[in-house]
């Protein structure tokens, strides 16, 4: 009998069962796959080490600083600073046709950027600021207001809204069109207020640190132990069973799997799943290796959002991918203390799901070479042209984001509605993780250890 099984083995699960594993608990991690992380994953291919997710870390405060996600994550979790290794990012961009945005780990530097191209607009623009450095976490109330409406009240100019909400809905929004209010804060806080980073050795020292920290503290992690159902009688949950017809009992069961997912593996026959629809934002990636570090080729943004018309669209699409906009991240381009390696330039546009879930085996692959080349097409506007400087490839698809995370429709921030309690029908089932409402690596992680302390230690 254990007293928490984790379903999941991504950065909420882990942080989850880290926390709980402190406090004595006897916990299990049940992960599908043969490796951990979920999308923040990490693979080898032909040689060479590709990260899966990780664009870069949000929340960056200083080593030190006491206050923001990090810091308390740190704390929780019995980290420290170095343990990580974050180096900040030299300077990400929104660029739009005629207009760009810089911007840092120096929150003035953006308020320098908006005076400059919309001058009109910087006090409301700082009126702005000062609301959200005051906003309340995530609330059921602040769910219910759009973002869009509430930032109208500050900014009248369409063009400056549309290249704020770009970055923040990349990053953070599973809903289309607009996000809610608490989300908008959340994650302006994140990457305009607190800002980017990256360790040097990527995803990797992250997972490593918490499969370390979590197995000396007792806990369980088993790989290719996909959970078929949760056992339910009289309203709890009292364990579940593994594809491979395994029985495992706990008296409580925290799950990452999302919500509608989670809903389907309860065996009570409720209709929870219907209760709220999934998500249905996903990703194309590319992943090129070059012979040259970006910034020999005039390169040296960490970020950049790219829109190529005035108005930002942010739906899924009806085409294989949308080339409208996208983001353009190079993980050589943060205050590395020494130089990453080989280049890398990765580009991330919005796809159709059920496109590329229908196609065959080899039309799935000639699609990959074709749409490669045309998402590169579409970057080579707003960055220098690196195609000839291309030593090797990937590319990730829809299809790529079910296989790890098993979200339906490859929603990679779950669904539109978050369950920000983490509460089920069922008094002892908790989830974690996106769809609880937090998103990135640092968000997460901090949806794992509120989870654990809200619902599992508090008997």
């Amino acid at each position: 009998m254990y007293d928490t099984l984790i379903i999941g083995a991504g950065m909420s699960a882990l942080a989850a069962g880290i926390r709980l594993a402190h406090y004595g608990q006897k916990v299990c991690l049940l992960e599908k796959h043969w490796t951990i992380g979920g999308l923040n994953s990490f693979y080898r291919l032909r040689g060479r080490d590709y990260d899966v997710g990780l664009h870069a870390l949000t929340n960056i405060t200083p080593k030190g600083a006491k206050k923001g996600p990090l810091a308390r994550l740190l704390r929780q979790l019995r980290f420290s600073w170095d343990d990580f290794a974050i180096s900040p990012q030299i300077g990400s961009q929104v660029v739009f046709p005629e207009r760009r945005l810089s911007f840092d780990n120096n929150p003035e530097l953006l308020v320098a950027e908006v005076a400059r191209e919309f001058p009109a607009q910087v006090d409301g623009f700082r009126k702005l600021v000062a609301s959200i450095v005051d906003y309340d976490d995530l609330t059921d109330e602040h769910q219910q207001i759009s973002a869009r409406a509430h930032v109208a009240t500050f900014l009248t100019e369409p063009l400056l809204v549309e290249m704020l909400f770009c970055p923040l809905m990349f990053y953070g929004s599973a809903r289309e069109h607009d996000m809610d209010w608490g989300q908008f804060c959340i994650m302006f806080r994140s990457i305009f207020m607190e800002g980017l980073g990256r360790p040097h050795a990527g995803v990797r020292l992250i997972l490593k640190n918490l499969v370390k920290r979590f197995r000396s503290l007792g806990g369980e992690l088993k790989l290719r132990a996909g959970v078929s159902r949760i056992k339910v009688e009289n309203g709890r949950a009292i364990g579940v069973v593994l594809e491979d017809g395994t029985e495992l009992e706990a008296r409580r069961i925290l799950s990452s799997a999302g919500w509608c997912e989670t809903m389907r593996l309860c065996d009570d026959g409720q209709p929870a799943a219907a209760s709220r629809a999934p998500g249905r934002l996903s990703f194309c990636e590319t992943v090129s290796t070059l012979d040259v570090d970006p910034k020999q080729l005039d390169y040296d943004r960490t970020i950049t959002f790219f829109n190529d018309s005035p108005e930002f669209h942010w739906t899924a699409p009806t085409v294989p991918c949308d080339l409208r906009s996208g983001v353009i991240c190079s993980p050589n381009n943060f205050a590395y203390d020494e130089a990453l390696g080989e280049g890398v330039m990765r580009i991330t546009v919005l796809a159709n799901h059920d496109y590329w879930r229908g196609l065959d085996e080899q039309q799935y692959e000639l699609e990959k070479l074709r749409w490669y080349d045309r998402i590169i097409d579409s970057a080579v506007r707003f960055v220098p042209d690196y195609r000839g400087r291309v030593i090797e490839t990937d590319m990730f698809t829809p299809t790529t984001i079910v296989r790890f995370t098993g979200h339906d429709n490859g929603a990679v921030y779950g669904a539109p509605t978050k369950q920000l309690d983490g509460r089920t029908h069922l008094e002892n089932l908790f989830i974690c993780g996106t769809d609880q409402g937090f998103v990135g690596i640092i968000g997460a992680i901090t949806s794992g250890i509120s989870m654990a302390n809200m619902h599992c230690l508090r008997e």
